[in-house]
């Protein structure tokens, strides 16, 4: 069995991986480093890196364009957040141009919510095999 690492903050306490009914609670996250990554037209998935609770752990928050975060991985040392980003398709939204005339980073308060394809990346449904989460290394 794998082991499970629990997010706490002052706001939420999030589900673990056997648990993919999220409530409406309030999301606390301090990062405003945005990276995006284009899924579609007009269709945006933006990631938020923050320090994790225990030395060295990451977490990546997944946010949809109306502030819902709709899934979380939490990575160890041994997987640095970015270039896991950048590896499955995400780029840090300040670094294009572009990107800033286009779209707007969605805006705290931030709420857990549901996303119609379920947790897409910490499934590793859409995320690359070599960045997968400590749960599914272990």
């Amino acid at each position: 069995m794998g082991r499970r690492i629990s997010v706490r903050t002052s706001k939420a306490t999030y589900c673990d991986e056997k648990d993919d009914k999220m409530s409406t609670a309030e999301v606390e996250i301090r990062s405003r480093d945005y990276w995006i990554k284009v899924v579609g037209m007009l269709q945006q998935n933006w990631a938020l890196v923050v320090e994790g609770p225990l030395k060295g752990v990451e977490v990546i928050y997944f946010l949809s364009d109306t502030s819902y975060v709709f899934d979380r991985i939490v990575l160890d040392s041994t997987t640095d957040a970015r270039p896991s980003l950048l590896k499955n398709g995400f780029r840090r939204y300040d670094e294009d141009p572009r990107l800033l005339d286009l779209t707007s980073p969605p805006q705290p308060p931030f709420f857990e919510g549901p996303h119609p394809n379920g947790r897409i990346y910490s499934s590793g449904r859409y995320w690359a095999e070599a960045c997968l989460p400590m749960k599914a290394r272990d």
